[in-house]
């Protein structure tokens, strides 16, 4: 059936893996409910030009890319814990070793579709959820990373 055309389908935004690499390659360590902050947006600015009042011109100055926010329940064993000790590292002795991430989207054979190089992260935030009595809810751990930039390829 040649010239057939098929159907696109969008991807599912749940089968997808975290790499931190020269951090740690602990499956268990590299397991997130949830990743964003993966978005770019110029910033700009105005120019006002003498005797045109019915607008300003607009240059983009530089790109902005938001933190990158990744949560998952909390590990309890101390052997998991590489990417804890990578943050812990930077907040209790401020030592801060930048390290590239990749966020791989894939498919439902396991094959990447899309994916984001994150460069140069570093730890800005750890938190974890509320511990509440009156609840039976998981622990969650949310780790927020500043980066430099990321690129995105097809693929692995």
């Amino acid at each position: 059936m040649s010239g057939q055309t098929i159907d696109y389908y969008p991807p599912l935004g749940f089968y997808y893996q975290v790499n931190f690499n020269g951090v740690s390659k602990d499956k268990n360590d590299l397991r997130f409910q949830t990743v964003s902050g993966l978005s770019v947006e110029y910033e700009y600015e105005s120019f006002k030009e003498g005797g045109e009042n019915r607008f300003e011109h607009k240059l983009p100055v530089r790109t902005k890319y938001a933190d990158m926010v990744l949560k998952r329940g909390m590990l309890t064993n101390l052997k998991d814990k590489t990417i804890i000790k990578w943050f812990l590292d930077a907040f209790q002795d401020r030592i801060f070793l930048p390290a590239d991430i990749s966020v791989i989207l894939m498919n439902e054979k396991g094959q990447p579709l899309r994916t984001w190089n994150v460069v140069n992260a570093i730890p800005k935030k750890w938190s974890v959820s509320d511990l509440n009595a009156n609840e039976s809810a998981i622990v969650i751990e949310t780790l927020e990373l500043a980066y430099r930039y990321f690129s995105v390829k097809e693929g692995a």
